[in-house]
């Protein structure tokens, strides 16, 4: 089981347990809620097996949809004018994958293969991810955020893209999915699961 194989990675989380994230070919269905909503929910225990959800901004994000969300960037209010609502759009990294279906599980139902794991972590919890990566590498190139698109964007389609990605949050996720203030949404794709898993083991704790 998975579970078992995380250990020291399912430890860093205060609240719930890692959430598993599966491109699939399964059979899935339409979900009113957000898929960061979902994320969150299946952080302590539900699942889902969904084909589109309700942010249309997340839809192309995850690959779902080829429609850009340009036109709720520019409603937001959230950027000066269209050209750098546009410019804002364009710069989120996107999932570019062939899929049916997304398959959304706590850790302790995931079973082998996933292609995203997601974490909620303290800051000094998620340090130390980023320090078991830097034990095997020397370093740890994760792009910058522009606080949007937090668990579709930052924390599922960029670890695809780049291998791990960090979040500050977004207004969505904060607002609909409710986690704390003051943790921060990490991905890491499935190569570097185990790599990191094994640094957790061997970097020296914070406070020794």
């Amino acid at each position: 089981m998975n579970r078992l194989r995380y250990q020291k990675i399912q430890s860093l989380m205060d609240e719930g347990e890692p959430v598993c994230v599966t491109f699939s070919n399964e059979k899935g269905s339409g979900s009113s809620l957000l898929y960061c909503d979902l994320v969150h929910r299946a952080r302590f225990g539900e699942s889902f097996v969904i084909e589109g959800q309700r942010c249309k901004p997340g839809d192309y994000i995850l690959g779902i949809s080829d429609v850009d969300p340009v036109d709720y960037y520019i409603d937001s209010g959230r950027y000066k004018d269209e050209n750098i609502a546009k410019k804002a759009i364009y710069s989120l990294p996107r999932v570019k994958k062939d899929f049916r279906s997304l398959r959304i599980e706590p850790l302790h139902k995931s079973e082998g293969y996933f292609d995203i794991m997601l974490l909620y972590l303290l800051p000094e919890r998620a340090m130390r991810i980023l320090q078991a990566f830097a034990y095997h590498f020397g370093d740890c190139t994760i792009p910058g955020t522009i606080g949007a698109a937090s668990i579709c964007g930052d924390c599922t389609a960029r670890p695809l893209l780049s291998g791990m990605g960090i979040s500050y949050g977004c207004k969505g996720s904060r607002k609909h999915s409710g986690y704390r203030d003051e943790e921060l949404p990490l991905g890491i794709c499935f190569e570097l699961s185990e790599k990191i898993e094994e640094g957790l083991k061997d970097i020296p704790a914070t406070f020794d």
